[in-house]
């Protein structure tokens, strides 16, 4: 039986399924750092967390920003390249992707929601200045 086409993300019923076991099973420090975004506690944006997009599962996503933040345990020290390519790819799709050991999240919070703050200000559009308002050529 194949999936349907109407997938979201060109994801599939076994990512969609891993997705929510990623959710009853998170990391420390990933229930850390849900606790600072859910809800829109950090400046009020919106963050899903255990994400499917296409074959990835995203740790933290906010989708006003196209904006997906990772997590890294120990194993991603021996997967250096494999995360390299993934970002690359996510990068293609349009996606910002910022990564973040345990380690910070756990104790350096304030810094890791600074950083967010500040990739989250750089992707935000500027106005546009208003154009005929008593400007002269």
């Amino acid at each position: 039986m194949s999936d349907s086409p109407a997938r979201i993300r060109g994801t599939n019923s076994s990512i969609e399924t891993a997705a929510k076991q990623l959710r009853k099973t998170q990391t420390p420090a990933e229930k850390l750092l849900w606790q600072a975004l859910r809800g829109g506690k950090l400046a009020g944006l919106k963050f899903r967390r255990q994400h499917p997009v296409g074959n990835f599962i995203l740790d933290f996503y906010c989708p006003a920003y196209k904006l997906a933040i990772e997590v890294d345990g120990a194993i991603h020290q021996t997967q250096v390249d494999a995360d390299a390519a993934r970002t690359l790819q996510l990068e293609a799709y349009g996606y910002t992707v910022l990564r973040f050991s345990n380690e910070a999240v756990i104790q350096e919070m304030e810094a890791v929601l600074g950083e967010i703050l500040q990739v989250v200000d750089a992707l935000t559009p500027s106005p546009s200045p208003k154009s005929g308002r008593g400007e002269q050529e």
